[in-house]
């Protein structure tokens, strides 16, 4: 498994120029490391900020599995989506509000067919919300299926 978490990781992360917003480093209330949010004061209703992690050494003809932490905290703070590599159209996870402040687990099975996904990019869209944040962490690629919980 590859640790890609962004205190302490061997991954690498890049902000996407082209959007309207960069994601930011925030302190973990521990105090163990970082994590990367979005406030959800930045920029202006549907604006969006991405953050891409670049993958590499994927083998093709292989099913990984990214886990990752993430939260939507606030009112109306906005969407949390996730895209492979650049096939733009539709996400393949998506979350739009948080029941509560807690950090939850996102699981994303990867399938490599012939080309290879060569990125997986997280993408901030700004809600009405004036508070709150959006936030990941944690984020693991491990070979294989995705576990059951």
């Amino acid at each position: 498994s590859v640790d890609c978490s962004f205190s302490r990781g061997v991954c690498d992360w890049k902000q996407d120029a082209d959007d309207d917003f960069d994601w930011n480093p925030a302190d973990r209330d521990r105090g163990d490391g970082y994590y990367m949010a979005v406030p959800a004061f930045v920029g202006h209703k549907k604006d969006m900020g991405r953050l891409k992690l670049l993958l590499t050494d994927l083998k093709p003809e292989s099913t990984y599995c990214l886990i990752f932490s993430y939260r939507l905290a606030g009112e109306r703070v906005g969407k949390l989506r996730v895209f492979l590599a650049n096939k733009k159209p539709a996400p393949i996870w998506e979350q739009n509000k948080g029941k509560d402040e807690r950090w939850r687990t996102g699981k994303i099975e990867i399938f490599q067919g012939a080309g290879t996904t060569n990125s997986v990019t997280f993408e901030s869209e700004r809600g009405k919300g004036k508070t709150g944040e959006i936030g990941v962490d944690n984020v693991i690629l491990t070979s294989g299926l995705c576990p059951e919980d």
